[in-house]
């Protein structure tokens, strides 16, 4: 009598912290550019954010978004003449690179944010999207129901 066993790859470990999905912060703006030239940057890079920076220090100052992009057309502003740091999110949310991605959820669900910082005690680690919190919970749920 023969028995067949089936063998199966191993699981990926299960990502629990935001430092397993954040992307690095590659694309940043001075907030004296125009809101022209941070669209162009966006779509050239197929980032959904910039990372801004004050122009004398380089220093990270904000955070600006299609969202604030789309917010400035609505508003009536004329894109090219408009400076970045007039639509910029000056203090934007920070987390660790330890928080957990639940908690990423929960405060970006809270407070309709698409986009975290990810900060430590070295200064900026990266940058966490809605769409990689989503999926990583997907995957945390479909590997709790045996889908893995």
């Amino acid at each position: 009598m023969s028995h067949l066993q089936t063998t199966f790859p191993p699981s990926p470990p299960a990502l629990t912290a935001v430092a397993d999905i954040m992307q690095p912060p590659l694309t940043t703006v001075e907030q004296y550019d125009h809101v022209a030239a941070a669209a162009y940057l966006m779509k050239h890079a197929g980032t959904t954010a910039l990372i801004v920076l004050d122009a004398a220090t380089d220093r990270l100052i904000g955070i600006i978004t299609e969202a604030d992009v789309a917010d400035a057309v609505a508003d009536g502003k004329d894109v090219n003449e408009v400076r970045i740091h007039n639509v910029m999110t000056t203090r934007p949310t920070v987390i660790t690179p330890a928080t957990s991605i639940r908690e990423a959820a929960k405060i970006m669900t809270s407070s309709r944010f698409q986009h975290l910082l990810v900060m430590d005690d070295t200064g900026l680690r990266g940058v966490v999207h809605i769409s990689d919190v989503c999926r990583a919970l997907l995957t945390d749920s479909h590997r709790q129901n045996g889908q893995a």
